[in-house]
């Protein structure tokens, strides 16, 4: 018979230890996963070390529990959990579900309650127990079947506690924990205990005289006549404390240790939830096997592969498919074109296709209708080539998107199925994947290119229907797609990157990063690889003794959020902190950007992804340039890099200025915000007046700033916690600052209510443009999750309006540059700022017409503003 295991694991302990013990953490939707990944992690784990037959997560039920009968400030104190933790428990169940690993909770208990009764039904058969939590409280279960794994402040940092190993640690037996709670209390759970008794305290009482009871029969022959008179005065309030912190081994649970043997897990359902939250790494670890990529039977279809391209097969309205299975398409060969239209379906591999002067002709010609996946990739792709692609019309990628930006998957064949059109197969499927990636054979590549083009032209009406039924035709036909037009200009164009200029800092970054080295092993005594935690750690807590703040499996935590607890306790860890910050710098920004300058054209050519954020935002990949960090002085001096692509040019920049905050009093109407925009007023200085109730000469440089952090919190739903967390005040202030606020400026706040209610009603919010994000869980009967969707309809339309203003001024400025027939190009855009190159004799036209041009993309009952600079250089340029 297979020896038995059982696993309890205290779930409401261990999230909370996850969630403190990682920095936040969104997936691509913007949920919090921190809480979610560190619980899941330490899940994954336990299941790999003890390998039980039986587990359980129990949770507790609600705030009101039996043990408040007694006592009705039990946990009294306590911070309301915060919102960020609170809305990840759903996730947590849905992740336990996906294992097949049972939970419970039961009315009026707690989740120690339901672990010490299953516990001592386990002990009473002699079966093997680990319970799981951060709390000492359940130490009092310890037996010689009962172990109790203690997760301290990390998340993989846990002391074993056997009844020999509380005896080692507190000269005390397992039965006596709750006599010690009796004694001290416990702030946590505000159990009051004697006043002025601490540990130490109360283990030697207890090592005196046995239990709770024996000591307060004995208080006479207790040492200290201040001690005996604390005992005396709160011999009810000790016996009550010992009450509470006792856990209920008899609690009227309805569940068996037969209901919690263990099952297998969902593998399917574990891996739709880990890429649902972005565990990529989690997803690794159980072996993400999608089935999907398994070519499936579908019918056959007719086509030709074409030699020799005819006026019959290129024709007006036609599907056309430029096939590009590199994600890099800058870098990437076209393995074969496709095209679908009333005449047929045709396949032409890339040798015919590039050699054919009638299919490049058809391919730049702007009355030829075009429909296609990602306008802009096609277009780059073939821009590489020498081939101008024109009249495109409509595409797929911008549709779907434009359709539902919650979902993951827009490639033609998700898309398509989507819609009924059933009759292919992915591409992982066709091509493989990862080291496996292949182009196969023709007649493989022909069929799949031509279902492409087929599904593209099928699927396309029944596209621009649904945009023209929820108000979005506009929205593609006049923004996105023209937008991607001037990407992929933007793409192919590139950024000048001076290689030397790069080479030199990294150089200058090696020097200062050796002085640093060199300094750091002075102050160690002795050199050691400082990349090496293992070696730093032993440095640290063994040879400085500083004090450890939490261990790993290998030994002493040395991360960044361990070396900032500890940066007032050694001069060595500044600099330890620098090293690292430079490290990266030197690692990710130098010998990153240096990586990827093309190799003919000398340029970085990014790519924009125009498909990917559910607000509307562009992102940058391969480099991001989005992200250079501008906080450091060496990492703003890599924009010194950036430079003209010709003689006599300069870098241009201009920049929305606190455009979200712009929109936020346009959409809310608040009078105070509108005022304060219309009349010029710095706005943060207005808001410290309003909330603090100061003149504006009494507006201190800190009120600024804590205005500053609520001003834009508020944008994105900041909570409380959120809010506390960045200004480095308590919860309670941060709320009382988040009231203020909502009550200076009252417009925000009916916003706020108004969205929600709209949200609800409607199933979505919308942007100034008619930009849609779909929030299916605003109606959700749990709390958690129907606060996370409230609090995404309360700032999508302020970040996506925002979105929609700078794509707009950006096909705007197209059409004035090629007005006015002015050499400037448009390079890059980061975020609320577009960055041209410019030949200086433009530069007092660009003055006039860039922030002519962007303060006029889109009608606000507030001005936008525009703040402008240029210089040799991006640095400059600021």
């Amino acid at each position: 018979m297979t020896k038995q295991k059982i696993v309890l694991i205290d779930g409401n302990s261990i999230a909370y230890r996850a969630f403190f013990a990682l920095p936040l953490l969104n997936n691509d939707k913007g949920i919090y996963t921190n809480a979610v990944y560190g619980f899941t992690m330490i899940l994954m784990k336990v299941l790999e070390d003890e390998n039980p037959s039986h587990i359980l997560v129990a949770f507790d039920a609600g705030k009101t529990t039996f043990r408040h009968q007694t006592f009705s400030e039990y946990k009294g104190g306590r911070e309301k959990t915060p919102h960020e933790l609170s809305e990840q428990f759903p996730f947590i169940r849905e992740v336990l579900d996906a294992f097949n690993i049972p939970r419970y909770e039961l009315e009026l208990y707690e989740a120690d309650d339901i672990i010490g009764t299953l516990a001592k039904k386990a002990e009473k058969e002699q079966i093997e127990v680990k319970v799981i939590s951060g709390d000492k409280d359940l130490l009092q279960l310890v037996s010689d079947y009962v172990t109790v794994l203690h997760t301290k402040k990390g998340i993989t940092d846990v002391d074993t506690y056997d009844v020999d190993q509380i005896k080692e640690r507190y000269n005390l037996t397992p039965d006596q924990i709750i006599d010690m709670k009796g004694l001290m209390g416990d702030s946590s759970d505000n159990i009051p205990g004697v006043p002025g008794v601490g540990e130490k305290t109360a283990i030697k009482l207890l090592t005196q005289f046995g239990t709770l009871e024996k000591t307060l029969e004995s208080i006479a022959e207790v040492s200290g006549k201040k001690l005996q008179e604390k005992l005396a005065e709160n011999i009810d309030q000790a016996l009550m404390s010992k009450k509470l912190a006792t856990i209920n081994c008899e609690a009227p649970i309805e569940i068996t240790i037969n209901d919690i043997a263990r099952q297998e897990i969902n593998k399917e359902n574990v891996i739709k939830i880990f890429k649902e939250l972005g565990f990529n790494s989690l997803l690794e670890k159980i072996g993400d096997s999608d089935s999907s990529s398994e070519l499936q039977e579908i019918e056959e279809i007719t086509y030709e592969i074409v030699t020799e391209l005819t006026a019959d097969m290129l024709i007006n309205e036609s599907a056309l498919v430029v096939e590009v299975i590199e994600e890099n398409y800058h870098e990437a060969e076209i393995v074969g074109f496709s095209l679908a239209n009333r005449k047929g379906k045709f396949f032409i591999s890339t040798d015919h296709a590039l050699a054919s002067e009638n299919f490049k002709n058809w391919l730049e010609d702007e009355n030829a209708k075009k429909f296609v996946f990602d306008a802009k990739q096609s277009i780059v792709s073939l821009k590489w080539r020498g081939i101008d692609l024109k009249g495109i019309e409509f595409d797929l990628l911008i549709a779907s998107y434009l359709l539902n930006p919650a979902e993951t998957n827009h490639e033609i064949t998700d898309f398509a199925k989507r819609n009924g059109y059933m009759n292919i197969n992915v591409d992982e499927a066709v091509y493989g994947k990862g080291a496996k990636r292949k182009v196969p054979s023709v007649g493989e590549l022909a069929d799949h290119l031509v279902r492409k083009a087929d599904a593209i032209f099928a699927v396309k009406d029944k596209a621009i229907k649904d945009l023209e039924n929820n108000n979005q035709y506009d929205l593609f036909r006049n923004l996105e797609l023209p937008l991607s037009f001037i990407l992929s200009e933007m793409e192919t164009t590139g950024v000048v990157v001076d290689i030397d200029r790069l080479e030199k800092m990294g150089v200058e970054l090696d020097t200062q990063l050796k002085q640093m080295e060199e300094k750091i092993h002075e102050l160690a005594g002795e050199p050691f690889n400082i990349n090496s935690p293992k070696q730093l750690g032993v440095i640290l807590f063994e040879k400085l003794n500083l004090p450890p703040v939490k261990k790993t499996k290998t030994g002493y935590s040395t991360s960044a959020d361990v070396l900032e607890k500890l940066v007032d306790a050694h001069e060595m860890i500044p600099l330890l902190l620098n090293f690292r910050q430079l490290g990266k710098l030197k690692s990710t920004y130098i010998d990153g950007l240096l990586k990827v300058v093309h190799k003919d054209t000398s340029k970085i050519h990014t790519r924009f992804n125009q498909a990917l954020t559910q607000t509307g935002r562009l992102s940058s990949t391969e480099p991001n340039l989005q992200n250079i960090p501008i906080r450091m002085e060496e990492g703003r001096k890599i924009r010194q890099a950036f430079i003209p692509s010709e003689q006599g040019w300069v870098i241009f920049a201009a920049d929305y200025s606190q455009i979200e905050l712009r929109v936020m009093a346009h959409i809310s109407q608040d009078e105070k915000l509108m005022a304060a925009f219309r009349e010029g007023k710095d706005i943060h200085t207005k808001t410290a007046m309003d909330v603090f109730h100061v003149n504006e000469e009494e507006v201190t440089s800190n009120m600024r700033r804590q205005a500053k952090a609520v001003n834009f919190g508020i944008i994105y739903g900041i909570s409380d916690f959120g809010l506390s967390q960045n200004l480095g005040i308590t919860r309670k202030e941060a709320g009382k600052f988040i009231d203020q606020y909502l009550k200076s400026f009252p417009g925000v706040k009916k916003y706020m209510d108004d969205i929600i209610l709209t949200a609800r009603a409607n199933g979505y919010v919308t942007t100034i443009l008619n930009r849609r994000r779909y929030l299916p869980d605003i109606t959700s009967r749990n709390f958690n999750i129907r606060s996370f969707a409230e609090r995404t309809a309360m700032n999508t339309p302020i970040q996506g309006s925002a979105a929609d203003i700078i794509k707009k001024a950006m096909i705007d400025m197209a059409e004035r540059l090629k007005k006015e027939q002015l050499q400037t190009r448009l390079l890059l855009q980061v975020h609320d700022e577009l960055i041209f190159e410019a030949p200086e004799n433009e530069i007092e036209k660009l003055k006039q017409i860039v922030p002519e041009v962007m303060e006029n993309a889109v009608k606000l009952d507030v001005p936008l503003k525009v703040d402008y600079c240029f210089g040799p250089t991006w640095f400059d340029a600021k």
